[in-house]
């Protein structure tokens, strides 16, 4: 079993820190006007909301840290960790693509389904095998998460058909999203990657 390099916890740590700072700062920008329980969290990033920039940087910061845990996370299965550095490449997509003031947005729309796609379904994709790897890569727990991702991914689809609270639904499932390759890194054995000092011997 590979170890994991220590930083791996910072990155992955710092995703859901920043994910949740990025709307909470953006949504103090935009005041009372603004329905966090209502309101998605593309339209805290969209063209001309007073708080663009913050959740713009967000989005940003959210992709790189995703790609650098996916690099790092050498534990986890190759598609597990193409998928998840996959998921980072779509939030840099989506800040890059942000949704309109009014209206939708197909290139916006698609981004985001496969952003959610692809980090869905990495906890699935990483699984190793065997009673010695760490319990957060084994087979159980990765499919009870990845069906709770989908299942908060169709209680999203239903509050927006029914103007209900999409707000809530997507940050529940974005949170649950961002903090798992968290629990994954911290589950798995850790190493740093500076070189081991050499002691000299008795002369």
């Amino acid at each position: 079993m590979r170890l994991v390099p220590r930083w791996v916890l910072l990155s992955s740590g710092c995703a859901p820190v920043l994910l949740i700072g990025g709307w909470t700062g953006a949504a103090l920008f935009e005041g009372p006007a603004y329905d966090p329980v209502t309101e998605t969290i593309s339209a805290l990033g969209a063209y001309g909301a007073s708080g663009f920039w913050v959740m713009t940087a967000a989005f940003l910061a959210l992709g790189a840290c995703h790609l650098l845990t996916a690099w790092g996370l050498r534990t986890a299965a190759t598609a597990g960790r193409l998928a998840l550095g996959g998921g980072g490449l779509a939030a840099l997509a989506v800040a890059l693509l942000p949704a309109p003031t009014s209206g939708g947005s197909l290139r916006h729309g698609t981004v985001v389904a496969v952003g959610f796609t692809l980090l869905a379904v990495w906890p699935v994709l990483a699984v190793r095998g065997g009673a010695t790897a760490p319990w957060a890569l084994r087979l159980a727990p990765s499919i009870v998460v990845t069906v709770l991702m989908a299942a908060g991914g169709a209680w999203f689809l239903v509050e927006m058909h029914r103007h209900g609270n999409a707000g809530v639904a997507e940050r529940v499932v974005t949170f649950v999203q961002s903090v798992w390759p968290f629990v994954v890194a911290a589950s798995c054995p850790h190493h740093s990657e500076a070189p081991a000092e050499r002691t000299a011997g008795p002369g």
